[in-house]
Parts: C-alpha cells; structure tokens; sequence
C-alpha cells in the first residue's frame, strides 16, 4: 500500500467524494458525537449535502478548491475552500472560507488533516482581500483548538440547518496580512 496523495479532486470522484463526506458525517457527528438528529432530516441533510451531482458542482466551481487524499484509488479525506458564505455581517464573498475538511476515520492520524488545513490556508490566504473564515460545529472542541492553533478565534455564532435541526455553529475568524495591490 502506498502512502495517500494530495491532489485537486477530478469529476470522476464525486461518487467517491459524496460517499465519504457522508461516512465521515455520520461517524464524526452522529456516532463521535451522540448528536441526535431525527432520522429524516440526517437523511434529508446527507442526501442534500453529499449527492454525486452536489460533490461534482464543488470539483468544477471554478471560485473554489477541492482536494482530496488518494491512496491507490481510495478516498480517505478532503478539503474545500472558496468564497466566503457565512453569516457574518463582516464577511463578504471576496473573503475566503474553509467550508469542509474532513478526514475518515480510518485515516485519523495520518496527518492528512493537518496537510489539508496547510494547503487551504496557502490558497485562500493567496486569494482572499478580507480575513479568512471557518465555521465549525460548538461541540468540536478538538477542532477549535486546532483552527485556535492557526490563528482563528471566535467572531460569532449561527444555526447551521441538519434538514429542520438546527446545530449551533461558531464562526471562527483569523486576519490576514495585507499585500500590496489589495490582495493578502
């Protein structure tokens, strides 16, 4: 077995890619964390969030980054980063966003995660003329302390809809150094 491969998702990995954002759902969030959604508005959420045609539309979105993890075919994490969506009165589109980074479970420890996280704020840092942003489930304190490590603190809280559930998110927010000609 080799070891995993970085690289920027391809088309023919949406299967793949819906697969594990589901997997990696349900094992960080429903199992990990004993959240307990309702039945229909996981399954409502999951098939929204993770269907083949809604990984596809992230791989081609040319505003955004998707990479993923390939260890001899087999999709063991990934990223996303683009423009910033979230509800902040602050944040603005041209600002960057982590939106996932996710890591199956098989693949903790690999250092996978922390490779990815590295990569995104290379790219987003390069693109963005604002801070960069995160939102992240309150709960996840592992992940605070990890993006609170990068230089993200706490800039406010939303509802982050699981079909009709709502989970409260922290928007995380780390400033970002200012270049000449606008860009960070």
């Amino acid at each position: 077995m080799t070891d995993a491969v970085i690289r920027l998702a391809r088309p023919d990995d949406a299967d793949s890619l819906g697969a594990l954002g589901r997997q990696t759902f349900v094992d960080t969030f429903v199992t990990g964390f004993g959240i307990p959604y309702p039945a229909a508005d996981l399954e409502a959420f999951l098939d929204a969030s993770f269907a083949p045609e809604t990984s596809l539309k992230r791989i081609v979105d040319p505003d955004c980054a998707l990479w993923v993890a390939d260890r001899d075919g087999e999709l063991l994490a990934f990223a996303n980063v683009g423009p910033c969506t979230l509800p902040h009165p602050e944040a603005r589109p041209s600002h960057m966003e982590l939106r996932r980074l996710y890591v199956a479970k098989a693949a903790q420890g690999l250092g996978l995660g922390t490779k990815l996280l590295a990569l995104s704020l290379d790219w987003m840092q390069a693109r963005s003329d604002g801070p960069l942003w995160i939102g992240v489930w309150s709960g996840n304190e592992k992940a605070r302390r990890l993006y609170a490590a990068h230089g993200f603190e706490k800039a406010g809280e939303y509802d982050y809809p699981v079909g009709a559930w709502m989970d409260r998110e922290f928007i995380l927010r780390r400033e970002t150094k200012r270049q000449p000609g606008g860009k960070s």
